[in-house]
């Protein structure tokens, strides 16, 4: 068992490589030492383990006792009076031999016969409170199901007679960036239903393995009463959605992805939880601040949500399990953490600029929740070094991809979100012949040094209903007309040609990986919108149309053909290693070019204008183009000789020696050259 380090010393600068924290390192070190006293505290009181402490899962909950032929169903629900558990065999009544009583101030406990309970059985809790009483889930409840004709949730009894029998032991191991592709099973499908776990192991995996992607990440895990809400109202923190399955069948899944070397992250939601009283956390034990901050805090008013009080100890076990439990019984390689900036600051970061390091370190964050983050992050690699973290959060708070040692937080990566939020605006608001380049290089590279970051030209966040895919943004209507080959209008080349740049030049500037969702990489037509009553309940926008991409007569095709020898590439030659080196840009000419591992990559984004003979600076030598986003295969106008080898000359100019690289850059066209030894 692991044991928790003494206090690491900040023996790299870390996050001080940046002076403008300086001015602010009283309030850093301050916070620092608040998470290092909670995970010490927490260690100390638990045999000097942060796993030990982490046993919510086992020790609440309905278990089977094997040594002593009976079940231990314990509770926590300080504010409670009495409890009984509901079923078939007492007719959903309380009854004194289902009753559970308490075990001490804050816990309640009953161990019932063998025969009382079976796999798949029914059940769930009538809570009683001073004033009121409830029918409610169990908070560990580890299956959870809902009823197709009453709607009415229950948990249910899950053992299995035999335990899954995993094929991949350990966890895949990945060469270079990180590549992810970014997944929800229940809209996976083509057809206008909820898919299944099973449905995307066996068709949906495949894809993602022939794509290329070293990483699924998976959406909607943890059970969520409103298909909706894209599975971020999570109920049932410890139970996988039973919609797409059963757990043995999310367990074949990512046992499948192991065996093609490929991790399984999964989104985690512990910055808030469903407002639902009966299947949620909510008002559990009679009282609002159970798991939650009482009063205005304790809802998130934009959300319609729950907010976790994260100063209470018995708040940071349950979720501090709930990471254990994913890791350990289900093998998931690491999580995304979801909504980070809700948790960290008092007003959910809602209307706020994040202009100054003053709105990180002034007052208003939720210190007990960074002290979380760090724990949380600490008890997840040391249950499994190789695993991954990855925070989203859109505030930019400095140091949370940070090393620990460094003064951070600890996860392994952060989502460069600003990016795609930068193409959106850029489609939006500005002409392509003014898109400003300069600003353009800064969005695309502007991150902190001592923190590993993701980019992404779109995640499902720009997919979602209200906005638009970027390919929507590119084709507007025409988008469900202009798509065949044999149309040659002017929009169509548009949208098909910077689709594939923009997508190209993230991923070439990316610091340390990269993301799609599923379906933007062959261009998806269409927004995602989940069955609702405005819509009619219709699952006319939570599907996706796989057959588009398999159509050789529509340029979808070439958009994917596109995209997978741009993963290829990413995958072969480590791209992440380096930063990129930018060697020439000109507003005008819309034309800019780096240096990024071996390769030169030139952009003309240029709306109309190709450059004969075009001269731009570069490293000296001699260099074959690899990568050319105008061949026919990828729906481009072939105006380029495949291979063709380029030579820096030399050209003097005062004192300085420049050395050009002679160049055809087509209207819209992107170039991958490969320096030759």
């Amino acid at each position: 068992m692991k044991k928790c380090s003494k206090d690491p010393s900040l023996s790299d600068p870390g996050i001080f490589n940046d002076p403008g924290l300086l001015a602010h390192a009283d309030t850093i070190f301050s916070r620092y030492r608040d998470a290092l006293d909670l995970e010490q505290r927490l260690c100390r009181e638990n045999g000097g383990s942060l796993n030990a402490f982490a046993d919510y899962h086992h020790q609440f909950g309905l278990h089977f006792d094997a040594k002593g032929h009976q079940w231990v169903f314990t509770e926590w629900a300080p504010n409670a009076s009495d409890m009984y558990i509901l079923c078939d065999k007492n007719n959903w009544r309380c009854v004194p031999e289902y009753q559970v009583p308490r075990k001490d101030s804050d816990t309640f406990q009953a161990h019932f016969p063998a025969d009382r309970f079976s796999h798949q059985d029914l059940f769930r809790l009538k809570v009683i409170w001073p004033g009121g009483k409830g029918d409610r889930i169990p908070t560990a409840a580890r299956r959870v199901v809902q009823d197709p004709h009453t709607l009415i949730f229950n948990a249910q009894v899950w053992e299995p007679p035999e335990p899954y029998a995993w094929q991949v032991r350990g966890n895949p191991h990945r060469d270079g960036p990180i590549l992810i592709y970014e997944a929800h099973p229940g809209m996976a499908q083509e057809e206008g239903r909820i898919g299944t776990w099973t449905e995307f192991r066996r068709h949906i995996l495949p894809k993602v393995t022939h794509a290329g992607y070293n990483t699924i990440q998976l959406m909607a895990v943890q059970e969520h009463p409103y298909y909706g809400s894209f599975g971020y109202h999570v109920s049932s923190f410890f139970a996988p959605s039973s919609r797409f399955g059963t757990p043995e069948d999310l367990k074949k899944l990512i046992d499948a992805a192991h065996q093609e070397g490929i991790q399984v992250l999964m989104d985690i939601i512990h910055s808030h939880s469903v407002r639902n009283e009966v299947e949620g956390l909510s008002c559990f034990d009679g009282t609002l601040y159970q798991f939650f901050h009482d009063g205005p805090r304790g809802v998130h008013r934009l959300w319609d949500s729950r907010c976790f009080d994260y100063a209470k100890p018995m708040v940071v076990k349950f979720l501090l399990s709930n990471l254990r439990y994913w890791i350990e019984e289900f093998h998931v390689d690491g999580f995304r953490f979801d909504g980070i900036t809700s948790m960290i600051f008092e007003d959910h970061g809602l209307n706020r600029a994040f202009v100054s390091y003053d709105d990180y370190f002034g007052p208003g964050v939720d210190t007990d929740a960074l002290s979380y983050l760090f724990s949380a992050n600490r008890l997840i690699h040391q249950l499994q070094p190789g695993a991954v973290t990855v925070a989203e959060d859109v505030s930019g708070y400095p140091g949370l991809a940070a090393g620990i040692d460094q003064g951070g937080y600890g996860f392994d990566f952060r989502f460069a979100m600003g990016i795609a939020d930068y193409w959106i605006k850029l489609l939006k608001e500005t002409r392509d012949e003014d898109w400003p380049l300069e600003k353009l290089w800064h969005e695309l590279t502007n991150r902190r040094a001592e923190e590993a970051t993701i980019s992404y030209a779109e995640c499902h966040d720009q997919a979602l209903v209200g906005d638009k895919t970027l390919m929507m943004h590119l084709m507007g209507s025409r988008i469900y007309t202009a798509m065949h080959k044999e149309n040659a209008a002017i929009e169509t080349f548009r949208g098909v040609a910077l689709h594939k740049m923009i997508r190209l030049i993230t991923l070439a500037t990316a610091n340390a990986g990269y993301l799609n969702f599923m379906g933007n990489e062959f261009g998806h037509p269409e927004w995602v919108d989940f069955p609702s009553r405005q819509n009619h309940f219709s699952y006319q926008y939570a599907r996706r149309q796989w057959s588009l991409k398999y159509d050789p007569d529509l340029f979808y095709t070439d958009l994917y053909a596109f995209d997978r020898r741009m993963i290829l590439l990413a995958k072969e030659n480590d791209l992440p290693a380096s930063y990129p080196d930018l060697f020439y840009l000109h507003e005008d000419h819309n034309i800019i070019a780096f240096f990024r591992g071996k390769f030169f990559w030139v952009f003309n984004f240029h709306p109309d204008q190709s450059f004969f003979d075009y001269r731009v600076d570069a490293p000296p030598g001699r260099y074959r183009m690899v990568l050319d986003t105008d061949e026919t295969r990828f729906g481009g106008r072939n105006r380029l000789i495949p291979g063709q080898v380029h030579v820096t000359s030399p050209m003097a100019q005062g004192e300085i020696t420049r050395q050009l690289l002679p160049l055809y850059l087509p209207s819209r066209t992107a170039l991958v050259l490969e320096k030759m030894l």
